[in-house]
């Protein structure tokens, strides 16, 4: 049940914890440098530049695999988030990052398609997701990623996932 009367700082604590527990369970968004921003229920994916993202320096251009793997841990996450939210919320759950059993485990991708619309320049990107289905067993989500401005995107992708059982 949520309290109503729990302050706000205590409701942003609780829930930036319990973000901060999913995403730092995998480490290849800690290598590629990705955070989230979140407001309320809604997260943006956050994928600072760094040269080590670079697949052609003759542009440059991010390489794609570094493109591919921001959607899709974008869009684990985001499903992850969606499903754990109202267990969170309602206290049946408390995600800690010291404290592996309190995580929920992670969807696993059956497939994953990318479609590249423009090159990605050395800066910043940003992306979000939006599950399109979860069941119980299976998840579908499309996930787009921008740089400067959020109506040129630079890449999309769609995902079906395995949901985690028990």
């Amino acid at each position: 049940m949520i309290n109503r009367n729990e302050p706000l700082d205590q409701i942003k604590s609780r829930r930036d914890s319990a973000l901060n527990a999913l995403v730092t369970g995998v480490p290849y968004m800690n290598w590629l440098g990705i955070t989230f921003d979140r407001r309320g229920d809604e997260l943006t994916a956050v994928m600072p530049y760094h040269q080590k993202l670079i697949g052609n320096p003759s542009l440059p251009a991010l390489h794609g695999g570094v493109t591919a793997a921001f959607l899709e841990v974008t869009a684990i996450i985001e499903l992850s988030w969606s499903v754990m939210w109202e267990d969170m919320e309602s206290g049946r759950i408390s995600p800690d990052a010291a404290v592996p059993d309190s995580l929920p485990r992670l969807p696993k991708t059956i497939d994953f398609t990318v479609d590249y619309l423009r090159s990605g320049l050395p800066r910043d990107s940003y992306a979000r997701a939006r599950v399109v289905r979860s069941g119980r067993r299976y998840a579908s989500v499309h996930v787009e990623a921008w740089q400067d401005n959020r109506s040129r995107l630079i890449a999309q992708a769609t995902g079906h996932f395995l949901m985690p059982q028990g």
